[in-house]
């Protein structure tokens, strides 16, 4: 299912950051939607993270949807390239967008997080299943990123650096 970035930020979902190209038309999709390449093509590893949590954050009345998970290549330049187009230049628009060659969904390695609530519950409790924010800018942005004693690395200001 698609719905609108308009609607998702009236409910909540995106209103911490700008309008960035990856949320102008977003998916809503089932952590165990894995017929779908966003879910099915992600770390088996990190799949199942985000399954425990999605699970743990629905005993606790929260729905959680992943957003956007595996991006092919090409999918990811696009967003690149609308991202240049919305903030007039490439380094305005790294701030939000990778290059299909550092970003971690083309490697099935991040996955963009969705629901009312979803991404506060991830940055409060995600940690326990191995997630972490990552960029400060992203609120909806998690990895698998703990450390052997189990913290998340300290958040990265955007994902230019």
């Amino acid at each position: 299912m698609r719905i609108s970035a308009v609607l998702v930020s009236a409910l909540g979902i995106l209103a911490a950051a700008p309008m960035t190209p990856a949320s102008a038309d977003v998916q809503m999709l089932s952590p165990y939607d894995v017929a779908d390449p966003a879910v099915g093509n992600l770390d088996p590893a990190l799949l199942l993270a985000v399954q425990r949590a999605a699970d743990a954050a629905a005993a606790q009345g929260i729905t959680m949807t992943i957003t956007s998970g595996w991006r092919s290549p090409e999918f990811q330049q696009q967003l690149l390239n609308d991202a240049i187009a919305t903030y007039g230049s490439f380094a305005a628009a790294r701030q939000y967008v990778q290059t299909p060659e550092r970003s971690r969904h083309v490697l099935g390695q991040a996955v963009d997080m969705g629901g009312v609530g979803a991404d506060q519950w991830l940055i409060a409790n995600g940690v326990r299943f191995g997630l972490c924010q990552i960029y400060a800018n992203e609120l909806w942005h998690f990895e698998l990123a703990t450390d052997a004693a189990g913290n998340c690395p300290p958040l990265l200001p955007n994902a230019a650096v």
